[in-house]
């Protein structure tokens, strides 16, 4: 199914590799082709979207750009983006495929069911590897980074945030990738519940996030919030089990998982009815291939007649990839980074013709253009004024470590 959709110029698939959720709608979800396309720069780009998706009511898949927060906070960035995804994208796909456990289900303009699922079927996986290993730069050096995380500590002493989080770009030039071969290894490596293949024209995400930001179903809306690391043993369960309890001890991940909890319970109360805001989850221990994660569960009752615009001006960028107070956090991040984050801890999902959506959170991803053969990864994590600049380095390098097993470097 992967390689099929591939030979479309635009498509997505979101894969949750069956990790079991009560808040899973499909095991596979699949967007070929596209009808109408909907793309915009930060400015005015939220309005936009709510008038196309008014406009088709009908299935959408897309992305929503970090760098919406220009739009959403009144900001700016001067930053090289290497990769080129626009700021926002959304699709009217002409084929939309459904996959749960035995079943399958396809929604096509054309009424040809039977051919679309005989091509998907007789289509061999595509086996090319990466013709080019690439040569990874750090964006930012290793003192420099530790010089960034002790100034942003400084600001939080002066009171200026009280967390924020802090991002590296990890590159390659003239880099040749097969993006199909580098998913399917990737979501061997790591398949997270949000994983995507998305591809706009010769841009690429391969991504495999574990992390939610934010699901809509009937009246109710939950986010999920990742914040908090610990590594796997996969050699000595005894040791993979203490490293799990000791992130269940942790005060310092606790104290920053609490900090987004509280973002984003704010930000929900501005779409929600008053006292329907709650906290379903505090501090899960969800356990991954590579990692060990903490992760909350918020969710609240709907206004009446609140849209998907609203809900998007509200919430992003998500608490998770900024820290609070976020105004101030998002000004910080631009004057620290080196990279504009693009797509990274941007958003990609669906919005189906009844207007509820799932968006995931892009992290544990790679971004390839194919015309400029450039190649980017970006990882982070959350500055408190308690951390430690060499372990948060270190925890970059952590969440990195599929990525470069998948590249071989």
């Amino acid at each position: 199914m992967l390689s099929w959709v591939n030979r479309f110029s635009i498509c997505c698939l979101l894969d949750n590799h069956r990790y079991q959720s009560e808040y899973n709608s499909y095991e596979c979800l699949v967007a070929a082709g596209a009808l109408a396309v909907y793309k915009a720069a930060a400015g005015n780009a939220i309005n936009g979207l709510h008038s196309f998706q008014q406009q088709h009511k009908d299935w959408l898949f897309g992305h929503l750009s970090y760098d919406l927060k220009n739009e959403t906070e009144g900001l700016t960035s001067n930053h090289a983006d290497g990769i080129g995804f626009d700021d926002l994208l959304f699709f009217v796909p002409r084929q939309v495929i459904f996959l749960s456990g035995n079943r399958v289900e396809i929604g096509t303009c054309d009424d040809d069911h039977q051919k679309i699922f005989d091509d998907i079927s007789q289509t061999e996986a595509d086996e090319k590897r990466i013709v080019s290993k690439p040569e990874i730069k750090h964006r930012i050096p290793k003192q420099e980074y530790i010089q960034s995380v002790n100034a942003l500590k400084a600001h939080i002493l002066r009171g200026d945030c009280y967390e924020v989080n802090y991002c590296q770009e990890f590159y390659a030039e003239g880099c040749t990738i097969q993006p199909v071969f580098v998913h399917q290894a990737l979501s061997k490596v790591s398949p997270n519940p949000f994983s995507c293949y998305y591809k706009v024209d010769d841009k690429y995400l391969l991504c495999a996030s574990p992390e939610r930001y934010i699901k809509k179903a009937g009246n109710k809306v939950l986010s999920q919030p990742v914040k908090g690391t610990s590594s796997r043993n996969i050699v000595d369960k005894k040791l993979d089990e203490q490293n799990r309890i000791q992130l269940t001890q942790s005060e310092k991940d606790k104290s920053e998982n609490v900090m987004v909890v509280d973002l984003v319970r704010n930000d929900l109360s501005k779409v929600c009815k008053e006292g329907t805001v709650k906290v379903d989850e505090l501090f899960g221990i969800y356990t991954y291939p590579q990692v060990h994660q903490m992760i909350s569960t918020v969710s609240g009752e709907l206004k009446e007649n609140i849209s998907l615009a609203e809900i998007i001006r509200s919430t992003f960028p998500m608490g998770s990839m900024t820290g609070a107070p976020k105004r101030s956090v998002l000004q910080l991040i631009e004057q620290y980074e080196k990279t504009k984050r693009g797509l990274f801890s941007g958003a990609v999902g669906y919005v189906n013709p009844e207007g509820d959506f799932d968006f995931n959170v892009v992290i544990r991803s790679i971004f390839y253009n194919a015309s400029s053969k450039y190649l980017s990864y970006q990882t982070g994590s959350g500055i408190t004024f308690y951390c430690d600049a060499e372990k948060e380095y270190e925890e970059c390098l952590l969440k990195a470590k599929a990525i470069e097993q998948v590249l071989g470097v």
